[in-house]
């Protein structure tokens, strides 16, 4: 895999990582539980903290990250996030978890990819933040810890 490739990869992570802050973002003004709403809030903190690493990495590879901005896509996952927030606690939970799954099967791929051995460890890192977020979000759902 070139440079260039890499940096693609990478970049295209950050966007997804950019539009989880966002979905995130509006799944905690909709979730009224504090103990689900501070695992929200970590959650979106993680996904910044990829997107400094992201960042770093494709500009060490002399390439542009990915401007704060949503693409189209991230036009769809927070479009899809609000009108789950609509439902609120539940709904905000089965959106975020919709959107962690995309989110766990881009970083698989990505660490399937034959990236270099320092970039494979980075999103190797993230990609288990993934699976812990994914983890919460189906056992808050199947608990219903909500309600409780």
């Amino acid at each position: 895999m070139t440079i260039v490739d890499m940096a693609e990869v990478l970049s295209a992570l950050a966007q997804l990582d950019i539009d989880a802050v966002r979905a995130y973002e509006q799944a905690i003004g909709a979730v009224g539980q504090g103990g689900i709403r501070e695992s929200l809030t970590r959650f979106r903190d993680d996904h910044k903290r990829h997107i400094e690493h992201l960042s770093a990495v494709i500009r060490a590879l002399d390439a542009a990250p990915p401007e704060y901005t949503p693409e189209f896509k991230g036009f769809l996952i927070e479009g899809f996030t609000a009108i789950q927030n609509l439902l609120g606690t539940e709904g905000a939970l089965i959106g975020m978890g919709n959107n962690e799954e995309l989110t766990n099967r881009k970083y698989v791929e990505a660490y399937e990819m034959n990236l270099s051995p320092n970039i494979k460890e980075l999103v190797g890192h993230n990609y288990h933040d993934e699976q812990i977020h994914l983890k919460y979000l189906r056992e808050t759902l199947a608990s219903r810890a909500w309600e409780k």
